[in-house]
């Protein structure tokens, strides 16, 4: 079968790197999805083990939908009832882009219609009861071309389970984990946020450092599904313990507010590495590190607003100051959507790269080797 996972836009070559590791065939990345060919054994695996990906479909069926009529002939022609038992619940969700075919609601509705019809004629019923487990059918329609998939997920998958609260905006534990991997961190090395907020990027940093599985705390929904033995999703949590490493990682998260510190010691606690990372109120303008090299990721305050922009340019000037005293053979990359960074912060940037943060445009500044 064909598996596909959408991701943050400019994270589609980590996803893929990711299933290399996983040794997955058929890898083939787009905007914003990457594909892979798979078994139902894959699916445990990718939803435990995948950092930076948002979900995992699994895909049913592809057809040309230049029209409603196409598109609920498409959707009736599928096998259905191989997937969704009688009492499953299916509701459906999606979208639509440079297609005839515009109305999202109108889609849904159609897509809705034809499932239901196929079932009803495959169990014989006229009404569907959909009081048993969820299967969260998903579509896709790019330029006049359907994709219809089950979504194996259930909520995204940067829902580690570690963070019930966070401080502020807070930064998609997906992104997180892609910009520690983007610094070529793993475990080494020292490694530093100032910024750290609630604690997210030294959190994932201290679960690649151990080289954990991101989700073996929590449930999916394919779990439920009886398609799925039980035993594919014990063997794949196997899997991935048995490749956990056990050493000391000098990992640390500074804060100037103190609420963020105590809340991101309490995250590092639910995420099973507080014995991996240290975390302190400290002031990022006074940032000071005498180890030779090292990695430093983070994602200051953008400011928004007006009056917030000013205080984030002040806080991009005197952060920049500080870390002219770092050893050359460090490594820093900042996240920031501020159009005017790399003028506050003092020095243009070595290397750039668009990310988006959930709907924000952000560059991420890359600083040393």
């Amino acid at each position: 079968m064909t598996l596909t996972v959408p991701c943050l836009l400019g994270l589609e070559s980590l996803v893929a790197d990711e299933m290399k590791r996983l040794n997955l065939e058929g890898i083939r990345a787009e905007n914003g999805r990457v594909h892979c060919r798979g078994t139902l054994a894959d699916i445990p695996r990718l939803n435990i083990h995948l950092r930076c990906g948002a979900r995992v479909l699994m895909e049913l069926g592809s057809f040309s939908a230049p029209d409603f009529e196409a598109l609920f002939q498409g959707v009736l022609a599928l096998p259905w009832e191989e997937w969704i038992p009688r009492e499953g619940e299916f509701p459906v969700k999606g979208y639509s882009l440079n297609s005839t075919l515009h109305s999202v609601p109108a889609c849904q509705a159609i897509v809705k219609k034809a499932a239901a019809r196929r079932l009803g004629e495959a169990y014989g019923c006229e009404t569907l009861p959909e009081t048993g487990q969820r299967y969260q059918i998903q579509f896709a329609i790019i330029k006049d071309r359907a994709s219809l998939y089950l979504d194996t997920s259930g909520e995204g998958l940067y829902k580690r389970g570690y963070r019930a609260q966070n401080m502020g905006a807070p930064l998609r534990e997906t992104l997180a984990a892609a910009l520690v991997l983007l610094s070529r961190y793993r475990g080494k090395d020292p490694f530093c946020d100032p910024f750290c907020g609630s604690g997210t990027i030294p959190i994932e940093a201290a679960l690649i450092a151990k080289n954990r599985a991101p989700g073996l705390d929590r449930r999916f929904a394919a779990q439920r599904w009886s398609m799925i033995q039980p035993k594919l999703w014990m063997d794949a949590a196997d899997e991935a313990q048995d490749q956990e490493f056990h050493g000391r990682y000098d990992i640390w998260g500074g804060d100037i507010d103190p609420a963020a510190v105590e809340l991101a010691r309490h995250n590092a606690e639910l995420a099973g590495v507080e014995d991996c990372v240290r975390f302190e109120a400290a002031n990022a303008g006074k940032f000071q590190r005498n180890s030779e090299y090292g990695q430093l990721v983070t994602n200051p305050p953008y400011g928004e607003r007006l009056l917030e922009k000013q205080e984030a340019e002040t806080l991009y000037r005197d952060f920049g100051k500080a870390l002219e005293t770092l050893p050359p053979k460090w490594r820093v990359i900042v996240l920031s959507s501020h159009t005017e960074f790399e003028r506050c912060f003092g020095r243009p940037a070595d290397k750039k790269r668009k990310l988006y943060n959930g709907m924000l445009k952000c560059d991420a500044f890359f600083y040393g080797r």
